[in-house]
């Protein structure tokens, strides 16, 4: 029976919090990236802290299913990688508890968060997206805020530009004022000239009053029905103070939302597949009615041609003498006849364009439906997996906070936009079917998670950053260096007089060695790649070095302890040949350009090792004397007792 524990109660504070504060943040994140979208839409508008608040409200309500993936993702990413920074993981494991038994509280509230997030997406989101589209549409369609600017044409005035040489910021009175108004067609157009105006809103906000001083009005009379006035073309007038009425509907109002409500967004999954019968059964009757009218236009759909048919009618054609019917008919009523088939054959082009395009609305609109029932499932299906990749991934790199399990976090969200996007277009554009467009983001990430979750349960090293590193260094050649410091508890002392002739001794097999062996020459490419060779030497000289230095380490004297890292790390085998592998060897020497490089590779291990020699000769001498120091300040030391 399932019972809670103080274990699970634990962990759920731990992830509870973590998810509390990451849904916070990628529902922000969201949001500002959702904004920058409509910020036109926003900026000059005056629109009313009423208004933003709403804009803002439904934009977040629709967002937070894409948010709750995320915020899983970091959250049991950084909650699992706390625990394994501080060792509570392990101590979990000691006690017996697996990992997926430490998973099982989170399975629970993951499960959970994944039925709020489709109550979101089938309940809240296609009121909210309703709602939303609808102020949106009511935002683009209210006129922006007046703000008339200096020197230039401002055209946010409907049927009017209005031009401003001057303005008085205290008194709000334009000074050179020029306007060009248009009421109607071209020719009811009026340039007004003032040299100077006031200008104001209605108490209803619907109308601008414009006061004017001591100007100029021209306005076109072509259109006007002026009996005895035809030799007049325009009119002028001249007024010391003039009252001009201008249409500016400055007040916000809701739009007409009976549109936005046909959107595939705005419905829940059942009415969905509800319409889709009615989105089918339409788009099969345009499509019966196009079938029909494509066999009244043409008799080609309604008459089977045979072979013998086509053949005998192409000979008749051949037959026709197009000179002499031109001779008959004349040249323009044949340019006639041309230009009518013409335009038939355009207009039939145009025709069928126009019906494609409309099919193709149809056919979209028909998948956008469908692509909007799968996306409820798989977005909310994804916040289990995105679990399944997080909490493991954080149990097995064992790094917490918001460095590392940021990183990670983006690079999944990344990879799963990709995918989701893409299959998203293609469904859309009717490039894949709409189930393979919508299930290949789960699809891949799906396993992904089941690896994670795998390799975690079993303790694995697959993203253990210390191997990777050593992988790296044995193929490019890197080494690393030694650290030994100095022991503040020594239980056995060196044996000097012994590490001292073991010294001695591998400073001449290192001489007998150098004379031997030329190491700064180049190697035989046929005892490289041919041959089998092992440098038995250098590993004996090698490991009797490791076995001095062990014991070394055991000194009280810094100044031992401080040579002892100047000991480089000897690759013993590199620089003989590639591989162990006899026949890998023969492989990689018979690959000219791949053998080059392994030639060359194994070159420059022979050059190190004769600086690495050098190195150890030199550090011996340096012991050899700092142990000899060591004696005779014994000595000296006793014979003073």
């Amino acid at each position: 029976m399932f019972g809670i524990r103080k274990l699970d109660i634990f962990i759920a504070k731990q992830f509870g919090l973590l998810f509390i504060g990451t849904f916070f943040i990628c529902q922000f994140v969201l949001m500002m990236q959702f904004l920058w979208r409509w910020v036109d839409e926003l900026i000059g508008k005056g629109l009313s802290m009423d208004v933003l608040a709403q804009f803002f409200w439904y934009m977040g309500l629709f967002l937070i299913p894409q948010a709750l993936p995320l915020a899983i993702l970091l959250s049991s990413l950084i909650t699992f990688g706390n625990l394994g920074e501080s060792c509570e993981l392990t101590a979990i494991k000691a006690a017996g508890i697996s990992l997926m038994q430490a998973f099982r509280p989170l399975i629970v509230i993951v499960l959970i968060i994944c039925g709020v997030s489709f109550y979101f997406q089938n309940v809240i989101g296609p009121h909210a997206n309703k709602q939303f589209g609808q102020l949106l549409l009511s935002m683009k369609q209210k006129s922006p805020e007046l703000e008339i600017p200096e020197g230039i044409f401002y055209d946010g005035i409907p049927n009017c530009n209005i031009y401003v040489q001057k303005k008085d910021m205290e008194t709000g009175k334009l000074y050179g004022v020029m306007i060009y108004r248009m009421t109607g067609s071209y020719d009811d157009a009026a340039i007004i000239l003032a040299d100077s105006g006031m200008l104001q809103s209605t108490a209803e906000k619907k109308h601008l009053k414009l006061n004017l001083y001591s100007g100029e009005w021209f306005e076109n009379m072509k259109s006007q029905d002026v009996s005895g006035a035809a030799n007049i073309p325009y009119r002028r007038e001249t007024f010391g103070f003039k009252t001009i009425i201008l249409d500016f509907d400055g007040d916000f109002n809701m739009a007409d939302g009976s549109g936005i409500s046909a959107d595939a967004k705005s419905k829940s999954i059942t009415q969905i597949y509800h319409d889709l019968d009615s989105i089918r059964e339409f788009n099969d009757s345009v499509g019966h009615s196009y079938k029909a009218q494509s066999r009244l236009y043409s008799t080609f759909y309604t008459q089977a041609i045979t072979k013998e048919d086509t053949a005998k009618a192409l000979a008749e054609a051949k037959k026709i003498n197009i000179d002499s019917i031109l001779a008959k008919i004349g040249r323009a009523k044949y340019r006639d006849i041309i230009r009518t088939a013409s335009n038939e054959i355009q207009s039939e082009k145009s025709d069928l364009e126009m019906k494609g395009d409309y099919t193709k609305y149809l056919n979209r609109r028909e998948r956008t439906h469908r692509m909007e029932a799968i996306n409820k499932i798989t977005l909310s299906i994804s916040c289990l997996i995105f679990f399944f990749i997080g909490a493991p991934l954080g149990a097995i790199i064992r790094k917490g906070g918001l460095g590392v399990p940021v990183i990670i976090s983006v690079l999944v969200f990344i990879i799963y936009f990709i995918f989701e996007n893409t299959g998203m277009k293609m469904a859309r554009d009717n490039e894949w079917s709409v189930e393979f467009g919508k299930f290949i983001s789960t699809a891949v990430l799906a396993p992904v998670a089941v690896f994670f979750t795998y390799k975690a349960n079993g303790d694995s090293t697959v993203f253990n950053i210390d191997m990777y590193k050593e992988i790296i260094c044995r193929l490019l050649g890197l080494r690393t260096k030694r650290l030994i410091l100095k022991k503040d508890v020594v239980i056995n002392d060196p044996d000097y007089d012994h590490d001292q002739l073991e010294l001695q001794c591998i400073s001449q097999r290192i001489e007998e060695y150098s004379c031997e062996h030329h190491l700064l020459r180049a190697p035989n490419p046929i005892k490289v790649f041919f041959r089998e060779g092992d440098d038995r030497v250098i590993r004996e000289v090698y490991d009797q070095l490791e076995t001095v230095i062990e014991d070394l380490s055991n000194t009280k004297d810094r100044y031992i302890v401080a040579e002892l890292n100047h000991y480089p790390v000897i690759a013993t085998h590199a620089h003989t040949r590639p591989f162990r592998n006899k026949w890998l060897n023969m492989t990689v020497g018979l690959l000219l350009p791949l053998g080059l490089f392994f030639y060359l590779r194994m070159w420059r291990f022979r050059l190190r090792l004769y600086k690495d020699l050098k190195q150890v000769v030199s550090t011996n001498d340096t012991i050899i004397k700092l142990i000899d120091n060591n004696k005779s300040k014994a000595s000296n030391e006793a014979d003073l007792a």
